[in-house]
């Protein structure tokens, strides 16, 4: 089985930053190497829907490029039935622990994206 990462929004809003700044620079620096050791990197549907929102809502026309660019790049998850029934037996675990995530009432992005890497990782 090859090392998989799954990208969570913070790094691919980093990678996809088109300014650079120092911290975006030395991510896309790490991104850009980790396909030498031999990993697999994708990119999970819900992560693109959270970079994307917000840069479509700044205008931010550059970073849009960037985000499709890296999302024709690498393993692009979309979400799936798979992925939603597993989210919603997540989102149960842990309510009934009293661990919740999200407002009850929230579409909770993290067990979605818990859902996305269990199920590229089995």
């Amino acid at each position: 089985m090859s090392k998989v990462i799954v990208l969570d929004s913070a790094p691919v809003g980093l990678i996809t930053n088109p300014k650079g700044a120092a911290l975006s620079l030395q991510c896309q620096e790490w991104f850009y190497n980790i396909f030498d050791r031999g990993y697999d990197v994708v990119l999970p549907e819900i992560i693109d829907y959270e970079i994307r929102r917000e840069l479509l809502r700044a205008n931010k026309v550059s970073g849009i490029k960037k985000l499709n660019r890296l999302k024709a790049e690498i393993i692009y998850i979309p979400i799936t039935t798979e992925v939603m029934l597993k989210a919603a037996e997540l989102w149960a675990e842990v309510r009934k622990k009293g661990k919740p995530t999200a407002d009850p009432k929230a579409l909770d992005g993290d067990v979605i994206l818990a859902a996305q890497a269990i199920l590229v990782t089995n």
